[in-house]
């Protein structure tokens, strides 16, 4: 007999009996489309601040501090998602607001950095395929979309 732990053949298969209530995923499309308006206006809204301090800070520097625009909004953007999507809630603010959260297949916990690599995916996704990376939803399981699959992730509610 070996003395080495029980390890599932599929990695996912630990996790996969808690994942397959149907009532996981009703309406996650919609709600992932909503929290995504949510999170856009929220990121828009921290760029007032920082588009500010960047501006004053192009004032102090002759100039030279206004380049940071060119990446202001990517870097704040990543930050938003790093600390809320990356949190123990693993979800963001649009995401708590439409009462779902990003969920690991293997049960682990979402990061901050699988968290900022779902993001990127998302957006590198959007620029290739614009915003048909959504149909992917229509007929992958779970209703899961083309950087949840690469990832291992899947998005399901909170309120069941």
């Amino acid at each position: 007999m070996s003395s080495q732990p029980f390890q599932p053949a599929d990695r996912y298969a630990a996790a996969a009996p808690a994942l397959d209530d149907a009532r996981l995923y009703r309406s996650v499309r919609t709600r992932r489309i909503l929290a995504f308006c949510i999170d856009y206006l929220i990121v828009g809204l921290l760029l007032i601040p920082v588009s500010i301090i960047v501006g004053l800070l192009g004032i102090i520097t002759l100039g030279l501090g206004w380049m940071l625009f060119g990446i202001l909004a990517p870097i704040v953007a990543l930050i938003y998602v790093y600390s809320t999507m990356g949190s123990a809630k693993q979800a963001t603010m649009g995401m708590r607001a439409m009462s779902i959260r990003l969920e690991r297949l293997d049960g682990g916990r979402v990061d901050g950095l699988l968290a900022v690599v779902h993001s990127v995916l998302f957006w590198a996704g959007n620029v290739i395929l614009t915003p048909f990376i959504l149909l992917a939803s229509l007929f992958l399981s779970r209703k899961r979309t083309l950087h949840d699959l690469l990832l291992g992730t899947v998005v399901i509610r909170t309120d069941r």
